[in-house]
């Protein structure tokens, strides 16, 4: 018994293996760089032996794997780079690249670094203040999800009414975080598999070919209907085709466009977007180029949108009715 309650102590106290390496909070990295400045490593607390780069990149891909990443997937190293006091490492993972730092005596894992000789940014004070976007005459809202990723479905939802509040007076879009690798769907790679990727690609054809209203409609209805299925090929695929028709969506369109050089084209723009935003996991929601990681609701999204309008219009003092999502937090 004594044993038993011992392994229970220890099981709790482990990092959970969940996506918890690709958070980047403050709060989060100032523990981890407080952990390895005061560990005596040596008479001054520093790193007394240098391990080769290769070395220790090694040793960081091997705790990741064993420590933090979710069961059944694996890192992979990308490169590693001699930064200065510590090693830089790339690493890809669920179709991201993530990077992470490590001491050159191989002892300690940073999973964020912040450079002391910089002011922080507004993205990444924002969760210590109120979320103001910077200002424009039409908002640019970009919210980045993975099709089956039941937090970005989650997040696409609670958007569904904000659109339908404001319309066109904010241009706010879905964009998804794929890897593309070649010029074909078959080489576009998302979290979800094989599925996910021609579902991301049939939306951004629908996003190109008809208005901004159908392509709401359409998701709002998918998720409520096809999200579900997307382990069964034949269900799934006869749902987006009845889903589509509903809206007058042309399917054959739409499947020339989306398996074909077009959706990966137009997939490839949301891979720089989602690169260049710094994106890693959905939802992430973007606001005139700011973060946002507040509370997700319908009328907590229209708040932070109605924050970025030079002139707000009448529709921002209307209040949306929506229940809070029970997992705030939670991203694929």
């Amino acid at each position: 018994m004594a044993e038993e309650e011992k392994k229970e102590v220890k099981i709790s106290l482990k990092l959970p293996k969940i996506n918890v390496w690709a958070i980047s909070t403050v709060i989060l990295a100032f523990a981890v760089i407080a952990v390895w400045f005061f560990k005596p490593t040596g008479p001054t607390g520093f790193a007394t032996q240098v391990l080769p780069a290769e070395e220790a990149a090694k040793k960081a891909i091997d705790y990741i794997n064993q420590n933090l990443v979710q069961a059944g997937t694996s890192a992979s190293l990308v490169s590693v780079e001699d930064i200065g006091s510590v090693y830089q490492i790339i690493t890809s993972y669920q179709g991201s690249r993530i990077p992470v730092y490590i001491s050159k005596d191989g002892s300690m894992l940073f999973l964020s670094a912040f450079n002391t000789s910089e002011s922080l940014t507004q993205t990444q004070t924002q969760t210590q203040a109120e979320f103001d976007a910077p200002d424009k005459e039409k908002p640019e809202v970009n919210l980045f999800v993975m099709s089956f990723c039941p937090y970005g479905v989650q997040a696409e939802n609670l958007m569904k009414p904000v659109f339908d509040l404001l319309g066109t007076k904010a241009d706010i879009k879905i964009h998804f975080i794929v890897n593309v690798n070649g010029n074909t769907i078959d080489s576009v790679d998302s979290l979800h598999g094989a599925n996910e990727a021609k579902e991301d690609a049939r939306q951004v054809c629908i996003m190109k070919y008809y208005t901004q209203k159908t392509y709401w409609d359409y998701l709002f209805e998918f998720n409520k209907n096809c999200y579900s299925l997307y382990r069964d090929d034949k269900k799934l695929d006869e749902c987006w085709k009845q889903t589509a028709q509903k809206f007058g969506i042309d399917v054959d369109k739409i499947e020339k466009c989306a398996y074909g050089s077009e959706g990966v084209e137009l997939l490839k723009a949301d891979e720089q977007l989602t690169n260049q935003y710094g994106v890693t996991g959905s939802p992430t929601l973007i606001i005139n180029g700011a973060r946002y990681s507040g509370t997700r609701s319908s009328e907590a999204f229209k708040s932070a949108i109605c924050s970025g309008f030079v002139t707000k219009p009448a529709e921002c003092s209307q209040n949306i009715t929506s229940s809070s999502s029970s997992s705030s937090s939670g991203q694929c």
